[in-house]
């Protein structure tokens, strides 16, 4: 028989036992650090079920949300000035820029194409680069690709790279004054590629969940009693999905063609350690060094609070523009324009409520 995973009857007693379990911890602040958690939780209205006691705040796990405004600058100039070919996720081609945005180089003739898998862009046969974003979930299709170019000696793609690692960055969050976090859901995609192992090195108690409403409140009742307990673990709660190692191929892959670097994040800065780029000797298919492409920043819209929304510092209805003049149609920063951002999700689901 088939679990209905959002089932009342099964989502109900465990609201209980976490209203009951928030009694006895006091106010709490949880972080999903998954952008899919964030419109999850929207989605099945789960703030509004919880105790106001408990404080769930959205966390930096939308690749686009972080991806630098330069970097899409860079990447329009790149098409508009070079008569590249810009292959993208389709997230991407709304986002701002600091000074424009992918759709608007595509409506003054840049050849700017969506795919859906990394892989497509092997085949489109004339200069190429892949604006390849994202966290450790996007990575393993991204380096399978680029071992695929370097196998088939494919000399008209390269990578311009924005990837970003999670473990790493959650001690830094944690660490935080401003955020205030006392436990992390973490993502169950990532989780899949790097395994349950890889947050050994996170203090603060921490669950990995699916994206169903029993694995998030599975996950919330399991962080409240680590915290309860005074407990500093990790807990798996997507076994059906999450193993300890993770995926062993596309982490030997990681290791192959990828190093950890100090990247900007957008409106967080610089976060030493928290990002992959290609190893030197993979320069060839690095479109950073193959292009001589200025540095990145970080940097935001004026006005745009994104930043402060990521660390979770402030929720999206705090920021002076959300829901005025940052909507979906008008968006100012990134948040507002991903599906997976954090003030679309409060936009679309906790909008009226807030």
């Amino acid at each position: 028989m088939t679990r209905d995973f959002n089932d009342p009857r099964l989502t109900a007693p465990l609201l209980k036992a976490i209203a009951d379990l928030v009694v006895r911890t006091g106010p709490v602040s949880l972080m999903e650090v998954c952008g899919t958690h964030t419109m999850a939780i929207g989605r099945f209205g789960l703030r509004r079920l919880l105790p106001k006691a408990l404080r769930l705040l959205s966390g930096p796990g939308c690749p686009v949300c972080v991806t630098p405004a330069e970097y899409i600058d860079n990447a329009a100039r790149l098409a508009l000035e070079r008569n590249v070919v810009i292959a993208t996720f389709g997230d991407m081609v709304r986002v701002p820029g600091l000074g424009t945005s992918l759709e608007e180089a595509r409506s003054r003739g840049a050849d700017i194409r969506v795919v859906t898998t990394p892989a497509e862009a092997l085949s489109i046969g004339i200069e190429t680069v892949f604006l390849a974003v994202g966290f450790e979930t996007t990575a393993a299709p991204i380096v399978a690709t680029l071992d695929a170019a370097i196998r088939q000696r494919n000399g008209h793609l390269s990578f311009y790279t924005s990837l970003k690692t999670v473990p790493e960055t959650l001690g830094l969050l944690a660490a935080d004054p401003a955020c205030r976090i006392d436990g992390f859901l973490l993502p169950g995609h990532v989780s899949a590629i790097i395994g349950a192992n890889a947050y050994r090195g996170v203090k603060r108690p921490s669950a990995i969940a699916g994206f169903e409403a029993l694995d998030i409140l599975i996950a919330i009742r399991a962080l409240l009693e680590m915290i309860l307990e005074k407990r500093n673990c990790v807990v798996n709660c997507y076994t059906r999905v999450v193993k300890p190692e993770g995926n062993p191929k596309a982490l030997s892959l990681f290791d192959q063609y990828f190093r950890i670097s100090d990247q900007p994040w957008r409106g967080i800065g610089l976060l030493p350690g928290c990002s992959l780029s290609l190893k030197p000797e993979y320069a060839a298919f690095d479109a950073e060094a193959r292009y001589a492409l200025p540095p990145l920043s970080g940097g935001m819209p004026e006005g745009c609070s994104c930043g402060n929304v990521l660390r979770g510092a402030i929720t999206p209805a705090e920021c002076r523009l959300f829901a005025v003049a940052c909507t979906p149609d008008t968006p100012v920063g990134p948040c507002m324009v991903s599906s997976e951002g954090a003030c679309a999700a409060w936009y679309h689901y906790e909008r009226a409520f807030a």
